[in-house]
Formats: C-alpha cells, sequence, structure tokens
C-alpha cells in the first residue's frame, strides 16, 4: 500500500487465466493474428503506466532484465511480430501470483509467480500463454462487463449493490476501478484457455524449450493454491477459479498430453540460468507498500500498524490493505485530509457515493485510539434482499495525514467484528519501523547431510515453513534432496 491510496486492489488474474480446466481432446487449428496494429500500439501504450502503477511499478535489476529477454524471446513465437523490440516485457513489483499480456506487445508477469517457477522454460510458458490470449484476440472477445476478483473489489461491488435505489452510491464500482484492472479481470471462457495453453505450448516447442513446462507450472500453481487457502484456513474463501473450476489436476494431465501431442523431444529448461536470475529477487510484501505479519499489518514507511480481528484474513494491495471474514468486510485506505475528521468521512462517503450526494450528511461519534483521534460514522444500506451497515473510522497522525478503515457489516452490527481491529491501529516509532525487514529467495546447493525438514527450518515463515518449502521448489510430501541439487528458501 503506498502513500496515496484509493479504495481499490488488485486482483490474481493469472489465477483465472491459468488454471481453468478444459475438456481433453484432440488439438484443433486456433485462429491468430500476425501483426500488432497501430491501434493496439497506441491502445497498450496508454494503458502500460496505468498498469504499472496499480501492480506496484516495475521490477528493477537484473530479474527484470532476464525476464524481458525471455519474454520477447518467446512472444516472436506467437507470429505477432518478428522483432523482439516490439515486445515491453515487463517483472512486476507485486507480492501476488499473476501474469497477463494487453494487445501492443505489453507482457507481464510478478516477482512472486516468478519466484514459484523453477526454471526459464515454465517462465517462457507463462509468458507464451499470455501472448496466447493476445495473439487469438480473447480480450476482444469477452464480454463488456469487467468483474473484479480481488477481495477489496468484493467488498466494493457489495456496497454498490447494497444502497438504496438512486442513492449514487452504486457508482463507486465505476468510480473506484481503473481500466487496466478492468480489462485484466475478465474471465476467459474455458475454450479460450484451452486454446492459451495450446498456443503456450507451441510456443514452447518452437522456442526449443521443453513443451512439458507449461503442465509443471500449472501443476505449481495449483499446489500454490491450496496453500494459501490452508494458510488463510477459514479467514479466506477458496481462490475463485478454484471454486469456479474445481479440478485443476485434470487442466495439467491435459497440458502434459498436449506437449506430448507437438512430437517434439526437447528437454531444455535452463534451470540453471533461471536460478542464478531468481536469486535475491524479493518475495512477499515489500515493505515500502507496507507487510503482513500473521495478522499484523506493519508499514513502516507510513509509520503504522494494525492487527487483523482473529478468523480474519488480509489481502495487502498497492493501493489498499483488505480484511474479509465470516463476520464483514473492510478496507484500510487514505484520502486528502484537511484537518477536519468529520470532512474526512464525509468525504470518503461522498466518494463512494461517485459524488452524487447520495449518503446525506450527519453527525460522526468521536474518541482517541492509542492517542490519536479518532472518529466514525455508520449509515445503513439497504436493498430489496438485504441490508448492511458501512462504517468510515479514521485517524488523524497529525502532518496533514489521515487514513481510515470502510467496514462491511451486516445491519445492526456497526463496527462490531472489528471492534479490536480499528482500536489496535498505531503509530509505529523508527526503530519499530526500521527492524521491518523484507524477504528475498535465496538459492543454495544442497550439502550431504541437508534434508527437506532441515531447510525447511530456514524459511523466514512461522507458519506451514515445510509446505511453504516443498511449493516454492515443486517437490512432494517424500522428496529426498541430493547433494548438489540446487533450492530455492524464502529467507529475510
Amino acid at each position: 500500500m503506498n502513500w496515496k491510496m484509493s479504495l481499490g486492489c488488485t486482483g490474481a488474474a493469472l489465477a483465472v487465466a491459468l488454471a481453468a480446466p478444459a475438456v481433453i481432446g484432440q488439438q484443433r487449428a486456433i485462429r491468430t493474428v500476425s501483426s500488432i496494429s497501430q491501434q493496439d500500439k497506441a491502445s497498450g501504450a496508454k494503458q502500460h503506466p496505468e498498469l504499472l502503477k496499480e501492480f506496484g511499478g516495475a521490477y528493477a535489476g537484473a530479474q527484470a532484465k532476464y525476464v524481458e529477454g525471455v519474454g520477447r524471446r518467446i512472444a516472436v513465437q506467437s507470429g505477432l511480430s518478428n522483432a523482439q523490440g516490439d515486445f515491453t516485457v515487463t517483472l512486476l513489483n507485486s507480492p501476488v501470483n499473476n501474469a497477463f499480456a494487453i494487445p501492443g506487445g505489453y507482457v507481464y508477469v510478478t516477482r512472486q509467480l516468478m519466484a514459484l517457477m523453477n526454471d526459464e522454460a515454465e517462465l517462457a510458458g507463462v509468458l507464451g500463454h499470455e501472448v496466447g490470449h493476445v495473439a487469438a484476440q480473447h480480450g476482444q472477445r469477452r464480454q463488456q462487463a469487467a468483474q473484479r476478483n480481488a477481495i477489496g473489489g468484493a467488498l466494493l461491488g457489495a456496497l454498490a449493490g447494497a444502497l438504496l435505489g438512486d442513492s449514487g452510491l452504486a457508482g463507486l464500482v465505476q468510480k473506484g476501478i481503473g481500466t487496466g484492472s478492468q480489462l485484466l479481470t475478465l474471465k476467459f471462457s474455458r475454450s479460450q484457455e484451452y486454446e492459451a495453453d495450446d498456443l503456450g505450448i507451441r510456443y514452447l516447442a518452437s522456442g526449443g524449450y521443453d513443451p512439458r513446462a507449461l503442465s509443471d507450472m500449472l501443476a505449481s500453481l495449483a499446489a500454490q493454491s491450496d496453500l494459501d487457502s490452508q494458510v488463510a484456513g477459514n479467514a479466506r474463501s477458496m481462490p475463485e477459479w478454484a471454486s469456479t473450476h474445481p479440478d485443476p489436476a485434470s487442466r495439467v494431465d491435459r497440458a502434459a498430453r498436449a506437449a506430448e501431442a507437438t512430437r517434439v523431444t526437447s528437454t531444455v529448461r535452463n534451470r540453471d540460468a533461471f536460478l542464478n536470475a531468481l536469486n535475491g529477487v524479493l518475495y512477499g510484501d515489500d515493505p515500502k507498500q507496507g507487510v503482513i505479519d500473521g495478522s499484523r499489518f506493519l508499514h513502516p514507511d507510513l509509520r503504522l500498524s494494525f492487527a487483523a480481528p482473529s478468523g480474519f484474513g488480509m489481502e495487502n494491495g498497492t493501493d489498499a490493505v483488505s480484511i474479509t471474514g465470516s463476520g464483514g468486510q473492510a478496507q484500510f485506505g487514505a484520502a486528502p485530509y484537511s484537518g477536519n475528521l468529520a470532512t474526512y468521512i464525509n468525504s470518503v462517503f461522498a466518494k463512494l457515493g461517485g459524488g452524487n450526494g447520495g449518503v446525506p450528511a450527519g453527525e460522526v461519534s468521536r474518541t482517541t485510539i492509542n492517542g490519536l483521534p479518532a472518529a466514525w460514522r455508520t449509515v445503513r444500506a439497504s436493498s430489496k434482499s438485504s441490508q448492511v451497515d458501512a462504517t468510515v473510522f479514521a485517524y488523524d497522525f497529525g502532518g496533514g495525514k489521515a487514513y481510515h478503515f470502510l467496514l462491511l457489516t451486516p445491519a445492526g452490527q456497526g463496527v462490531g467484528p472489528f471492534t479490536s481491529m480499528v482500536e489496535s491501529l498505531k503509530p509505529l516509532s523508527a526503530q519499530e519501523a526500521a527492524a521491518i525487514k523484507p524477504r528475498r529467495v535465496q538459492v543454495l546447493t544442497v550439502k550431504p547431510g541437508d534434508t527437506v525438514q532441515s531447510l525447511a527450518k530456514r524459511m523466514a515463515y512461522s507458519d506451514f515453513p515445510l509446505e511453504r518449502f516443498l511449493t516454492i521448489n515443486a517437490l512432494s510430501d517424500n522428496a529426498v534432496l541430493r547433494p548438489g541439487q540446487r533450492v530455492k528458501i524464502v529467507t529475510w
């Protein structure tokens, strides 16, 4: 979460893009375009800076250069252009497993997804899959209505749908979601995912890679999603792609069969080159955007922290933090502040109303939280089928800075299940802020005596260290390491 925040969070587009199963069958001809139009180039150039802003910005350094080279080499296999320079391939500084491409030659992958990969061919397969969507013009065939997959988007959509008639708050969805994320969270159909898989595998084969790499990456992504659900417990619902498409294993199998059907026998993976490039990349939250440590959110630059209620999960987006559980949903963010908390709260409600005055001005309640002046106001939002309470709970941090929680709870509960959270917000001391360190991927060479269990203990996590180690290295539960083997751990 950055210093300037809006009420929106990014979604995990790759979960949708890579995890829907497809019917196993014979490969068929896929109609693709063979050029990048000037119109697409202009559109992509306009959307590119917006996407960078929304997805944490571009990751700089040797890792980014490596990804750019791999991405350009696989992208030319699509036939969209024979010139590698026509493709802009970006490694994003984002802690979510995500990859996508947009018309105009723009291809993206997050550092978090790169860390889940285990060789260059898997990276090429993911990027090829995304370029395949563009080559097959799947974006142009999708429905016009955008659907956000992030938890924050679900909260905002629920608010918009729960308000009375023409209150104006329904404008929230249109006002609060950027055009870039709208584009990326439109769902592809199962047949389109099937086509993108086949194209990605075709590009791997023509690019000289092992075409089985995409199947392996799909398996890793499915394992990571299972782990995410396990870590979150009941605090977070099953990832949307998993609930909509409950059998990712069948897709992994289909991709493996499609690779066999290419009759390409290449086994090129370039694992060492990939691991050399990956070593040292940031993993998880970037402290510059705040970090989640168990149930706590800490932001060293903003010098604040708070704790989610027991049983609630958190998602840290570029612009806001989302908190969700069975008892309600919330977002933490910021807005312009003139020094008056009542005006601040009303401005947040006005923004939810799209500036149409849908929520009348009202009295706020005031208190002090951990030495900070605070105020809140709850409004009742109704629809034909339900009622909810929407609360803005704001804090004056001094120096012209204010932050707030936007809470959504069942009617009559107000702050209710979020009481402990709103009371936990507090400033961080300089020493506490300085102690917040980033996690990074470290590539190790297995030594005699090293085991899965011993290396898992070196993971920078107190929860599920063994499961995290196995997942990030695509290892089975009964894996036996051999001296000289290279593996990844996540360390401080």
